[in-house]
């Protein structure tokens, strides 16, 4: 692979972009679910319309990032926070990684509003503004949403109820609770990955004055509010399935418990550490996706099965 090519996709963070296909599949076979049907074109534009919508949060978040000096003076960075290094590195400029991630919003407009004017009122055309929205401004001024402690929640909305509704609407062109409701827990989880991504960033993020809850509450706290986040997933689930809201086949997740119980383990004994934490940061990665994964799969093979 071109050496450019690979330097772009570090740029805009591709490995995480599990969290924004999973939400869109989610949101899909919900649909599929409640209708029977499945518009695989509109699928795949939804998918490439999240996807930019990633790139140039990341993008412009390097961007502004760089602007503010918060990447230059992290020593604690690494694959999981910290950027993707590659202003610092002097691989890319920060003018072309601006240009960039404006373009990224661009691209993922015309999708948007493509999407929009083949549905049903205005509803993705909000979605849309919001999800840009949020993702420009995140690091961006006067707002810098992520620079308080709400960064964690409106990633986990942006990445959550966000995408999952509106690629539910993409695809059944109508209102439901359903896949807002189903869609919380895998909300909750992206916002964990940051959560527990922003414990090796404390001491440059104390330093620039960025306000995450991390460096709100102090670890220790910020370690309970993670553990309390993470057994609100599976309780939601569980709920869910006794109220029947959700089928019964969503208390699948349960076999993610092992995964959970080493997270917490790791954490625990590690999150006050760099490297130590690393495998906590990659499991909760890989818990959200596998989470996502066996919701999908188990509204599938419920509409199979009905």
């Amino acid at each position: 692979m071109n050496n450019k090519i690979k330097i772009w996709i570090r740029a805009i963070r591709a490995p995480f972009f599990t969290a924004t296909i999973a939400s869109v599949a989610l949101g899909a076979v919900v649909a599929w679910h409640d209708t029977g049907k499945l518009h695989l074109v509109y699928f795949i534009l939804t998918i490439l319309g999240t996807i930019l919508v990633n790139s140039g949060t990341n993008l412009i978040n390097d961007y502004f990032d760089h602007i503010s000096n918060l990447d230059e003076i992290n020593e604690n960075h690494n694959q999981f926070s910290g950027g993707s290094r590659v202003i610092q590195e002097k691989l890319l400029t920060p003018r072309s990684i601006l240009f960039a991630g404006l373009f990224s919003f661009l691209l993922a407009s015309v999708i948007g509003l493509y999407l929009n004017y083949k549905s049903s009122g205005n509803v993705i055309l909000i979605i849309g503004i919001i999800g840009i929205f949020s993702g420009y401004f995140y690091t961006a001024k006067p707002f810098k949403l992520g620079y308080t402690p709400l960064g964690e929640i409106i990633t986990g909305f942006g990445c959550g109820p966000l995408i999952v509704f509106g690629s539910y609407y993409v695809q059944a062109q109508k209102l439901s609770w359903q896949p807002l409701l189903i869609s919380i827990p895998v909300g909750i989880l992206v916002g964990l990955i940051l959560f527990i991504n922003e414990f090796p960033d404390y001491k440059a993020d104390k330093a620039v004055g960025k306000k995450t809850m991390v460096v709100t509450l102090g670890k220790r706290k910020a370690l309970k509010l993670y553990y309390s986040f993470l057994i609100i997933t599976y309780l939601w689930v569980i709920a869910g399935v006794i109220i029947h809201i959700f089928p019964i086949l969503t208390l699948v997740i349960l076999i993610t418990l092992p995964l959970s119980i080493k997270i917490i383990k790791v954490a625990q004994k590690n999150y006050n550490k760099i490297s130590e934490l690393l495998p906590a940061n990659a499991a909760t990665i890989g818990l959200h996706l596998t989470f996502g994964l066996l919701l999908s799969g188990s509204y599938w093979l419920d509409g199979l099965i009905k």
